[in-house]
C-alpha cells in the first residue's frame, strides 16, 4: 500500500501541543546540532552532537551529561538493549559500539560504508542494520547488516537509494522503512523468512519537505521528521495526515533543541 501526503488536509498535531524538551544553548556541555536521539536504558534521552560527543539528557530535562566522545560528528544512535549503545559517526564512516557495562567505546565496523546515517538493532536476527547516505548529489546502495556479536558484515540492500537516512523495522518486524531524502519518500523492504532483503516498494510518496527520521507508535502509526520544513508527519495503517505548523525558523538556525510532541 502506497500512503500519500496532502497538506489542505486536518493536522494530527497542533503546535499548542509541542514544547520544547531541552533547549541547550548555554548549558555545560552544550547541545549542538543533535542529528538522532534514542531513549536509553536507564530512561535519559540519548543524543551525539557535531562535536563527536554521546550526551545524555535526565528524563525530567533538569541536566545534561557528556558519556563519551569520538573525534567527529555523532549522528543516528541505537541501543542493544541494556547492553551497548551503537552510534554513526561521520567523518571516520563508521559505526561505533559503547559498551554499557564497562563504558568502552571502540569502532565496531571496518571501512565500506560511505555516510552511516542511522543504526537499527534487529535483535531477533542479531545484527545491526546501518542506512548508508552514501552521497549527496548521487544515489547509491544502500542498507548494510553487521552481526552484533563482531561487527563483520556487508551491503544488505545494495539497490541504489536517494539519500538513505532514518530507518526503522515495521510493528511486525518483517520489513524495514527507510527515508530516503531527497526524493520526499519512504521505502518499504521487506525481510525474507533467510534475512535477506526482499523487492522493495513505495511506501509513503510525495512527502512534503525532506524526511529525515522515521519511528512507529504504538498504535502502528509511523512518524517522521522533516528537515527542510521543521515538521512531523504522521502515517497511519490506512489514513496518512500532516501534523504541522512545528518549529519555528530559529530551531533551525542556533543550537538545535530537543522538542517533546506530545502524542
Amino acid at each position: 500500500m502506497e500512503h500519500r501526503f496532502s497538506t489542505g488536509g486536518p493536522t494530527v498535531l497542533s503546535r499548542s501541543r509541542a514544547s520544547v524538551f531541552f533547549e541547550g544553548i548555554f548549558t555545560t556541555p552544550r547541545l549542538q546540532h543533535p542529528e538522532g536521539i534514542a531513549v536509553g536504558p536507564d530512561g535519559w534521552i540519548w543524543t551525539g552532537s557535531e562535536n563527536g560527543q554521546i550526551l545524555r539528557i535526565a528524563p525530567d530535562g533538569s541536566r545534561i551529561e557528556e558519556v563519551a566522545k569520538i573525534d567527529g560528528f555523532v549522528l543516528g544512535l541505537a541501543f542493544d538493549g541494556d547492553r551497548a549503545l551503537f552510534a554513526c559517526e561521520l567523518r571516520s564512516a563508521a559505526i561505533f559500539r559503547l559498551d554499557l557495562g564497562s563504558g568502552a567505546l571502540s569502532r565496531f565496523t571496518r571501512p565500506g560504508v560511505k555516510i552511516p546515517n542511522y543504526p537499527l538493532v534487529d535483535r531477533k536476527r542479531n545484527r545491526l542494520l546501518v542506512s548508508d547516505s552514501h552521497d549527496f548529489a548521487e544515489p547509491g546502495p544502500g542498507i548494510w547488516a553487521y552481526d552484533l556479536g563482531s561487527g563483520e558484515g556487508g551491503l544488505w540492500f545494495e539497490r541504489p537509494l536517494v539519500f538513505a537516512n532514518g530507518i526503522a523495522l515495521s510493528c511486525e518486524g518483517d520489513a524495514v522503512l527507510v527515508c530516503e531524502t531527497f526524493a520526499r519518500r519512504i521505502t518499504r523492504i521487506p525481510i525474507r523468512d533467510d534475512g535477506s532483503a526482499g523487492a522493495p516498494s513505495v511506501y509513503a510518496a510525495d512527502l512534503p519537505g525532506l524526511p529525515d527520521g522515521i519511528a512507529f507508535d504504538d498504535g502502528g502509526a509511523s512518524r517522521r521528521a522533516a528537515a527542510q520544513r521543521r515538521s512531523i508527519s504522521r502515517i497511519r495503517p490506512r489514513i496518512s495526515s500532516l501534523i504541522q505548523p512545528t518549529l519555528p525558523s530559529w530551531a533551525a538556525i542556533f543550537t538545535p533543541p530537543i522538542w517533546d510532541a506530545g502524542m
